[in-house]
């Protein structure tokens, strides 16, 4: 089920165009490795045992499924974005899941539609670009996940990062502007969601960059793993 409607924000277009091949060119550019980060991701949300979950900025679900099928609690999972078609294709592939069954919402994560500390964890794969590259809207954003998060509540963050060799980042960024760019243009025929994708991924936060950024819009602390040579990571938050 897919509920709310979302006020269009300047990433709004592109990213309704995307999704007809939307998963099949974020495994191909990753090599299948995104399937494993997600799960990843999904296993340290759920370390903490918690009873209501948001992946924020879902997309097509995937974050959600991992923790729908991962899930051996009696636990509730929402997913929020902006993109109908995205949540449209999310809700699809949430149909024939058994037991646990994630709910879809349209929103904005500039007002996101949930009262205070409405949730004890709060995950993101691969959209915390989106909130905070350029973005003059991030600390509204990073607000807005603080006061639906409670106490102690954590904010986990599987994203592009930058390698901390010099060598492995200038191949990384070599890799995204070829590779990524092309590969993706030419699956999808979205030249623009592709040139913004590899543009922000290449000139995203280092780990250290992103830690400072969480510590000062309000969470206690920081940790970050590294994936795949540090192109990716998981950062976990902790709300005070």
């Amino acid at each position: 089920m897919i509920m709310e409607k979302a006020e269009k924000r300047p990433l709004y277009n592109m990213f309704t165009a995307v999704p007809p091949r939307y998963d099949l060119v974020n495994h191909l550019i990753t090599w299948g490795l995104d399937r494993r980060w997600r799960h990843q991701a999904a296993r340290e949300c759920l370390a903490s045992h918690p009873a209501r979950v948001l992946d924020l900025g879902c997309g097509t679900g995937d974050l959600a499924l991992n923790l729908a099928r991962m899930s051996q609690d009696v636990i509730r999972i929402a997913g929020l974005d902006y993109s109908r078609p995205m949540l449209e294709r999310a809700a699809r592939k949430a149909a024939g899941l058994p037991g646990v069954r994630p709910y879809f919402i349209q929103g904005d994560a500039a007002k996101l539609p949930f009262p205070d500390r409405s949730f004890d964890c709060i995950g993101i794969s691969f959209a915390f670009r989106n909130l905070t590259y350029k973005n003059l809207l991030s600390p509204q954003y990073l607000a807005e996940i603080l006061r639906v998060l409670r106490h102690d509540g954590r904010f986990i963050i599987v994203e592009s990062s930058q390698p901390k060799s010099k060598l492995v980042r200038r191949l990384f960024h070599l890799y995204l502007r070829w590779f990524v760019y092309h590969t993706g243009s030419l699956v999808s025929g979205n030249k623009g969601a592709y040139r913004y994708l590899t543009e922000s991924a290449a000139r995203f936060y280092t780990p250290a960059e992103l830690k400072e950024l969480l510590l000062d819009a309000g969470f206690r602390k920081v940790s970050y793993r590294p994936l795949f040579f540090g192109a990716a990571g998981i950062h976990v938050a902790v709300k005070r």
